[in-house]
């Protein structure tokens, strides 16, 4: 049987880790590309410049090459291209433009976001025209990229060149499909997702819906895991796009996201207080009385250590917490929050850390190498979701031997299963309606069962040998994308066909 082709890769997205992030999406657009190619894939990864000091940073070379791009029959402002390699065979290009993609602060501003990744995503397919790559795949990761997948194949200038290119368009978190909230858009000027966009510089852009287009014009749709690819077809999920994904339901999957095993591995993560394995967990309590130690709680070994390290926001379960902190407190535990997000959470933790110094500890500003200390220190994880596309945290977690307690939705579903102390089986703790007091339930759970120490250090051990690596759902994105090219090599046939019969003496 003759060995498979080595498929071409585009990796689109609006962060990579380490240069930019925000969230799980910079990680996932870093460590893919790396895993495709361990496999042997070629890939390459394209993502804004939005820091100038980026450059010297991480010490960019310039393509020497300068672009005018259109879009249509509009001129577009000029952007030049910066690039290293990524990881070893992986080239990683910024597309720089200042007057269209640099950013003060903030990565995004909801303001201007549309105009600016409509200008990226354009930018993109000029690029890759320049550098005569037409790649077997163009993965498109969430809705800052879902318009590739529409001007690949709708663009004049584009579709001739990437005939033959499939586009994957992976949904991070179907929240998310615009700049701005979609749901705030006057239903007579919410985009269908069909019509010609609204020429550059016109309000019209404003309400140009990315993640719509991108369903409707990739020839695969992906998730981040198997569960959330099942509910984003239900009226609960589906953020009113439930209907045209359940229209393409036959092109729809879901894989469940890994992390890095070589970036977070609490045996040799240089950011710990004292590294350790699952062989070695006697260890990992130094971590804890270390940070207790730093950040001025009660330095104990024995009272349960609970942490937080997720975006600041209603989606990650902060309301629920909010209603239990009092009787969560009494539970005798010290709670870290790491993170930052929305100020009404942050202010309600803030005066309850003044409240409670002894017991709660916040940073409000996120730092990697702060999160993977945190884990180490950590007894526990709480993610109590009200939806969770994937994530990611629940995974490191896991890795760093802190046991999750979750809510069953989304992949915190397909990656945690309760545990059951007779049966000696499960890697975290579940709840499953959105209530503080199922939470509560689930969080008394953990705290008993920390209190049975060998009972729990089998515990905390069989997760940290749970392998969640890059490696199968590579290999699961390789299947997904050859799927793709097949569907896009038999479009491409049926309408040569067409136009042949159309036409049949050529003209």
């Amino acid at each position: 049987m003759p060995a498979k082709k080595k498929l071409t890769i585009a990796s689109v997205a609006s962060e990579v880790a380490p240069y930019t992030k925000t969230g799980g999406l910079a990680d996932v657009a870093s460590a893919l590309p790396t895993a495709l190619r361990k496999i042997g894939h070629h890939v390459i990864i394209i993502t804004p410049l939005y820091f100038p000091s980026l450059k010297e940073q991480y010490q960019l070379k310039p393509l020497e090459h300068t672009f005018s791009p259109s879009l249509g029959k509009k001129k577009l402002p000029p952007f030049s291209v910066w690039w290293r390699e990524h990881t070893k065979g992986i080239p990683i290009y910024f597309i720089d433009c200042p007057e269209i993609l640099e950013r003060k602060k903030r990565i995004y501003n909801d303001a201007v976001d549309n105009q600016s990744f409509l200008y990226f995503d354009n930018a993109v397919l000029a690029l890759l025209k320049h550098l005569h790559i037409a790649p077997d795949i163009l993965l498109c990761h969430d809705w800052h990229a879902g318009l590739i997948p529409y001007l690949a194949k709708r663009r004049l200038e584009y579709r001739s060149f990437f005939s033959h290119s499939a586009s994957v368009f992976t949904i991070h978190n179907l929240a998310f499909q615009m700049g701005g909230a979609w749901f705030a858009v006057p239903k007579e000027k919410r985009d269908d997702g069909r019509r010609p966009l609204s020429p550059w510089g016109t309000p019209g852009i404003k309400a140009i819906n990315f993640a719509k287009r991108g369903i409707i014009y990739a020839d695969i749709i992906s998730t981040v895991s198997e569960k959330y690819a099942e509910e984003i077809l239900t009226k609960d999920f589906g953020a009113d796009l439930q209907h045209i994904l359940r229209n393409r339901s036959g092109r729809l999957f879901g894989i469940v996201n890994g992390i890095d095993y070589d970036v977070y591995n609490p045996a040799t993560d240089p950011g710990l207080y004292q590294n350790y394995t699952p062989d070695t967990l006697h260890l990992k309590v130094k971590n804890k009385i270390a940070f207790q130690r730093e950040v001025e709680l009660p330095q104990t070994s024995n009272q349960p250590m609970i942490a937080l390290t997720s975006r600041i926001s209603e989606q990650k379960g902060f309301d629920l917490i909010m209603d239990i902190i009092d009787p969560l407190l009494r539970l005798n535990v010290q709670l870290v929050i790491l993170g930052e997000g929305e100020k009404r959470y942050e202010q309600f933790f803030q005066k309850m850390q003044r409240k409670s110094p002894r017991r709660i500890y916040t940073q409000f500003h996120f730092n990697p190498k702060r999160e993977t200390q945190i884990l180490a220190a950590s007894d526990m994880l709480l993610l109590p979701s009200r939806f969770e596309p994937c994530g990611i945290g629940q995974l490191k977690s896991l890795r760093y031997g802190c046991i999750p307690i979750v809510r069953r939705v989304g992949g915190l579903a397909d990656t945690i299963t309760d545990f059951h102390p007779t049966l000696n089986r499960g890697n975290g703790f579940t709840f499953g309606p959105y209530d503080s007091r199922d939470l509560l339930v689930a969080i008394t759970r953990a705290v008993e069962n920390y209190r049975h120490r060998r009972v729990w250090a089998q515990l905390v051990k069989r997760a940290m040998q749970q392998s969640f690596s890059w490696e199968v759902p590579a290999m699961k994105y390789a299947k997904m994308f050859r799927r793709a090219v097949k569907i896009r090599n038999q479009n491409h046939t049926t309408k040569q066909a067409t136009r042949q019969n159309k036409n049949p003496n050529g003209h």
